[in-house]
Formats: structure tokens, sequence, C-alpha cells
């Protein structure tokens, strides 16, 4: 039986225009009966999830920041913090770049260096609490992941992952979408943020189920036996996911959890 249920948000289980599925509360009541977890697992700040979900504070877990921060019941469960050493080499490699702008993800707010006020409004998708700042130098918080945004040609693969690649850095990047390239500790991935919860709630890969569309969702469908890649989601991920289901445009996520209660799964 499955017990707990990760799901991306973006190009999951929100569709095109960034909205949950209309059925969404009433599917959510529904696990709950059934004491079956839901999990929004995102690259997403934690308070952007509340600010879309914060209703169910006391109901979800919460995986943010590409599990690097994890609350439930409006505590923190577990984090990892980035040596300031490590990140400072990976924002200097990125504000070399000139095109392209860095994201620094606090465990109270999301950074952003006030110049480029012309991209709030894709900050503002992702980061609910953010701050305005002249320098990522002195700043009091710990940080937890750095992300790096091409908003002018959306192609973070040319624009972004390839020139990084010179950075000498033991830090760990992944291709979260075509505008956005995240870096985060080597053992931070919602890979590990899901086995942090199985092993705090007990919960066994079979009794899990996870569903992604894009390269940091890749870690998480080796750690749970009903991991589902959307219709629409990255190729190389479908070839590790177990599973395929609909669109996220066809509300894919809503359609497999109500087979899964037609199914008798949960």
């Amino acid at each position: 039986m499955i017990k707990v249920i990760f799901s991306d948000m973006d190009g999951t289980l929100l569709d095109e225009n960034s909205q949950l599925p209309a059925e969404f509360d009433e599917v959510m009541a529904e696990l709950k009966k059934r004491g079956v977890i839901f999990a929004p697992t995102s690259g997403r700040q934690y308070f952007a999830l509340l600010h879309q979900m914060g209703k169910y504070i006391d109901d979800f877990l919460f995986l943010a920041e590409n599990g690097a921060f994890s609350c439930y019941r409006g505590e923190e469960m577990f984090s990892s913090v980035i040596d300031k050493q490590e990140y400072m080499k990976v924002l200097n490699k990125a504000l070399s770049l000139g095109n392209v702008y860095p994201v620094v993800s606090g465990k109270k707010k999301g950074y952003v260096l006030r110049h480029w006020e012309q991209y709030f409004g894709e900050l503002d998708k992702y980061y609910t609490q953010a701050e305005y700042v002249d320098s990522f130098e002195d700043i009091d918080d710990d940080f937890i992941k750095l992300a790096i945004a091409d908003n002018a040609e959306e192609d973070s693969v040319k624009n972004i992952w390839e020139p990084m690649s010179e950075v000498d850095t033991y830090l760990h990047r992944t291709l979260s979408s075509n505008v956005w390239v995240d870096y985060l500790n080597p053992e931070a991935n919602k890979g590990w943020a899901v086995r942090k919860v199985q092993e705090k709630f007990g919960f066994k890969p079979e009794e899990c189920a996870a569903f992604g569309d894009y390269m940091n969702d890749y870690e998480m469908m080796q750690e749970v036996y009903y991991g589902y890649a959307m219709e629409n989601a990255h190729p190389d991920l479908k070839k590790v996911a177990r599973f395929q289901c609909r669109s996220n445009k066809e509300h894919g996520v809503m359609e497999q959890i109500k087979e899964f209660i037609r199914q008798g799964l949960i």
C-alpha cells in the first residue's frame, strides 16, 4: 500500500499556468481520509510552497529547495547548509557571465542582486520571501541552494551549464529547467530528501510514489517503487522512471492518484 506521495510542482503537479488542478482539494481530502501523506517536493522556496498550499501546513511534508530544506508541521526536519567558500566560487563565476543571474536561497529568504530588477517577475514564482541586495558577501543567513537563471534566452544548457563547467567546486549541480541550474551540497537532492523521510517515518520504497518532469527529479525516481515521469518529462527522466503518466496540462498527477484509489493501492 502507498503511504506517501512525493510530487514535483512546476511541469508536474501545476498546469501550464502554474495553477493547482481544480480537484486538488478533493483528492487531498481523500488521501487524508486514507492516511496517505502528500509531499510537495520542489526546487521552490519553502515559503513559496506555503504561499500556494499554506492551508495544508499541518498535513503535508514540504521538501523544498530540491530537498535541501524540508519541513513538517511548520518545523524544520532537515537541511543541508553550503560552505561560504564553495558558494562564492560558483557565484563569482556566474556573475562573470553577465547574461544570467544567480539567486541565493537561505533558510530565512532568497537573495538577488537588485540590478536584475527586470527579472523579478520570474523570481516571484519561486521566492515569495526575497530580499534585493547590493552584494552577496555579508548576508546573515544559512545558504542551502544557489540557483542560476537564464531568463533572456531560456537556454540553461548553453548559457549556464556549459560555461559553469569550468568551476572547481564539490557542489552538486542539477538542471532544473530550461531556465534554471541549481547548486547544492553533494548529498542534497530530492532523492536524499526522500530517503531522509523514509528513515524518519519508516516508509519502504514500495510504499512510496513520486511524480516529476525534469532532471532534478532523477534521484527521487530511484528511491521509490511507484516512480512516474510525466508525459511532458525530460527524455532522460523517462528512462529512469518505472512508470509514466499523462502530462501536467492533463493533470496527470491527479489522474494517477485516482487510479491508485481505484486499484486499491491506497
